[in-house]
Order: C-alpha cells, then structure tokens, then sequence
C-alpha cells in the first residue's frame, strides 16, 4: 500500500478543489484517504492506494487542478504513514 501526504498551494479554497479531488479519487477507484482545507490557506489531502499507477495518476492529476476555478502553484508530495482509510472524505 501507498502512502502520501499531499500539501497544495495555490488557489485552492472556495473554488471547489476539494470536491473535486474528492470526486477524482472516486472516479478513479481505489483511491481512499482525506482532503480538507488547512488554515493558512493550503488545501492537505492524504491519500493511498494499492495501485502506483493510479496513485500516480491521482497525483498528475491533483497538480493539474481538478477543479476549472482552481490554480495549483505547487504541490509538496511525501511518502507517509497514518491509519488505514475505507473511503475517501472530505473533512472539516
């Protein structure tokens, strides 16, 4: 299993990113973990997944920006390690 820790700059609150990344981790499959909005202003995602390949979809695609309205600047990508997900949420 693959684990990372995904820090994302740019403009990405109030612009539907994390909905969005929401909506590509299910589309994708496979893909469980966490998105939510930090408070300076960063949006963190915590992802996993047994298959590299689409965890390194998932990635090119988070740099992209899922969403039309978002710009990511940069996107901070490390391995980590934190409990197991069954789903993938959007949390608070």
């Amino acid at each position: 299993m693959k684990k990372v820790r995904m820090i994302v700059q740019g403009r990405v609150q109030g612009v539907g990113f994390r909905w969005s990344v929401w909506e590509l981790a299910n589309s994708l499959g496979g893909i469980t973990g966490r998105v939510w909005n930090r408070e300076d202003g960063l949006v963190e995602i915590l992802a996993q997944a047994e298959d590299a390949a689409k965890m390194a979809l998932f990635i090119q695609e988070v740099r992209k920006g899922p969403s039309p309205f978002s710009k990511v600047t940069y996107v901070d990508v490390t391995l980590a390690n934190f409990p197991s997900y069954e789903d993938f949420a959007i949390q608070n």
